[in-house]
């Protein structure tokens, strides 16, 4: 039997084909998405028939997983009403702390949807749509996710759309730990009742395809590389592309009243808390531009440096943060003498600042109850030799990165091939390649000098 994977990220739509008993992947290929903060979801579509052509058709069963929060709002006929805002839209941060007052605080959120929503989350979209669009609002029936409404496009006669409950922790009118919507929290943000997808069981199949493949119940895109990964406990996931996020499965939900840890679920059951950083991999591209080289180029620099760029040191926040919640945040570099400002330092700086930053999204982790034994490393930027030298004498952990996959996408496909055999657990895939161990000493000072600048510029 064969399944296929659907990845619908950001930047891309990336499609695997695999065998189920064991996760051979037989084909693959990608196609892209426009840049920006919002999307029409049709873009989408026509992404995935492109990328998914002579993969799709073969399939016996279809996962898809995609990116988290993006709001899809459609009318009493299932048309599309607005462009898709993205998770990494921040226009609705003024939306999101007025929400947090209304509601009762950030305890009560934290209580009742496992997370205090940021800027990030569909429920405060939805606010800024009823404020900044109302006719958009007024005609809005149904909200959707961009994984929900992908499926459901897949679908043979798409009748009742269908969610699971690890994207649906991603929206902030769903409890993880009760496994019910809040549709009182779609009312009081929107302003009116709108319909929302039935919640379909991890390994339900919930459709099927004009050409007889089952379809599984899908999920967000964080969810999906768990998935994919086979995460074991004391084991923290670090995925450094266009958003940074940390993450680990765990028995019981979170409820972070700081706001810092999402306390989701994830695509089998369990939960997966996690915090979530705007600024990443693109902090590097940005840095790499700015010395006018490449990311090989800033790689070479940065390991040409010593630990600490010589008391140079960077805030990452380029485009406002998400974790820790300064929307209107800007990057700061500090410590620069005429000495240590060379290309080198600030190469050095860059790579130590994203990993600082993850590193205090590991913290987060660990006050909520999660001790973290290693760091797995993937992502975009945990190619780079540099990123994966210096990771470790960051977290103070050995770190390993497996081999270079798309590990959305096969935890897609994996879920999909639990879906057609109807067990009880996922199949067991093995990861495919060997992973790279890597060691160091740790380097507290840089950690030191990090949380100082992000805390003396707490204003920014």
């Amino acid at each position: 039997m064969l399944v296929a994977g659907v990845d619908s990220s950001t930047q891309s739509t990336k499609v695997l084909l695999c065998q189920a008993d064991d996760g051979t992947i037989l084909g693959q290929a990608s196609a892209p998405h426009p840049d920006g903060t919002e999307c029409d979801p049709e873009l989408w579509w026509d992404a995935l028939v492109k990328a998914g052509a002579g993969l799709l058709d073969r399939a016996d069963a279809i996962g898809v997983a995609a990116q988290q929060h993006g709001m899809v709002v459609l009318d009493e006929t299932g048309q599309v009403i607005r462009p898709a805002l993205l998770w990494n839209d921040v226009r609705s941060a003024p939306q999101a702390r007025a929400l947090i007052t209304e509601l009762g605080g950030p305890r009560q959120w934290a209580r009742q949807t496992g997370s205090v929503p940021t800027a990030s989350f569909t429920v405060t979209k939805l606010r800024w749509l009823a404020e900044h669009e109302p006719e958009a609002a007024a005609r809005t029936a149904q909200v959707l996710l961009p994984h929900d409404w992908l499926t459901w496009r897949l679908a043979d006669c798409p009748a009742e759309p269908t969610t699971d409950r690890g994207d649906a922790s991603g929206t902030g009118y769903f409890s993880p730990a009760t496994g019910r919507w809040r549709p009182e929290l779609v009312e009081a943000a929107l302003g009116r009742p709108a319909g929302l997808p039935r919640l379909a069981a991890p390994a339900e199949v919930v459709a099927t395809t004009a050409e007889g493949a089952a379809l599984s119940a899908g999920t967000g895109d964080n969810m999906g590389a768990a998935l994919g990964l086979g995460l074991d406990p004391g084991e923290v996931v670090v995925s450094i592309g266009t958003s940074g996020t940390a993450y680990a499965v765990a028995g019981q939900a979170a409820a972070d009243e700081t706001g810092a840890v999402a306390g989701f679920a994830d695509a089998t059951g369990h939960f997966l808390p996690l915090v979530a950083t705007i600024n990443a991999a693109r902090v590097l591209t940005v840095t790499a531009r700015m010395l006018g080289t490449d990311v090989q180029g800033l790689d070479r620099l940065a390991l040409a440096a010593p630990p600490g760029a010589r008391g140079l040191t960077l805030l990452p926040y380029l485009d406002g943060e998400r974790s820790p919640n300064r929307p209107d945040a800007h990057g700061v570099l500090r410590g620069m003498t005429s000495a240590n400002t060379t290309p080198e330092n600030l190469a050095r700086a860059a790579v130590e600042a994203v990993l600082c930053s993850l590193a205090d999204a590991i913290d987060n982790l660990a006050d909520c109850g999660i001790t973290t034994q290693r760091v797995i490393l993937i992502g975009g930027a945990a190619r780079s030799p540099a990123v994966r030298e210096i990771a470790p004498s960051i977290f103070c952990v050995p770190v390993t990165v497996p081999e270079p996959a798309e590990y959305v996408a096969l935890g897609a496909a994996r879920q999909a091939a639990w879906a057609a055999s109807g067990a009880d657990q996922p199949p067991h895939w093995p990861l495919a390649g060997t992973s790279a161990e890597y060691t160091a000493e740790p380097t507290p000072e840089v950690r030191q000098r990090y949380a100082s600048l992000r805390d003396d510029t707490v204003s920014w």
